[in-house]
């Protein structure tokens, strides 16, 4: 017998029938107090240009935007996720020295971050993006779970 899927896998689809930008701010409020994050982001792939394009944000002080408002493959936290198509994580953004983190996402003052890529089957739809303000590393169940939640909202992506 197969386990169904978690409430707030099952909370997606309801979330974005909202009309665009307030669908996917709608799940990430619904994710960030889910994992009790106070950051959170949601970058949609711009089949066009190639590029990671910010649909919906929290908690991101404004230097940051202007940053994270476009984001090339390869590059950051969400970048690498992206062309990874693995989840990226650092448990502390200001200590970090892997090279994962930009310059940039310590203005965010986060620390506990995760970015999973979000995928429809093996294409690329977008990386939703979470943080703490504290050291933490999230466990592989809760990275198995925004999986699963940005995986059913990547099939919403058109």
């Amino acid at each position: 017998m197969t386990a169904s899927p978690h409430p707030l896998v099952l909370a997606v689809d309801t979330l974005l029938a909202q009309p665009a930008a307030a669908g996917w701010t709608a799940l990430l409020d619904a994710v960030l107090r889910h994992f009790d994050c106070v950051v959170g982001t949601v970058h949609l792939l711009d089949r066009k240009d190639g590029l990671l394009h910010l649909a919906a944000q929290r908690g991101l002080p404004p230097p940051v935007l202007d940053k994270v408002a476009v984001i090339p493959i390869g590059k950051g936290m969400a970048g690498i996720a992206a062309e990874r198509r693995a989840p990226v994580q650092v448990c502390n953004l200001q200590s970090d020295a892997s090279g994962v983190v930009r310059p940039g996402a310590k203005l965010t003052q986060m620390e506990g971050s995760l970015a999973v890529p979000m995928l429809e089957g093996a294409a690329l739809r977008g990386v939703l993006g979470i943080a703490k303000p504290v050291a933490y590393e999230f466990s592989a169940a809760e990275t198995e779970l925004l999986l699963a939640v940005a995986a059913r909202a990547a099939t919403r992506v058109r």
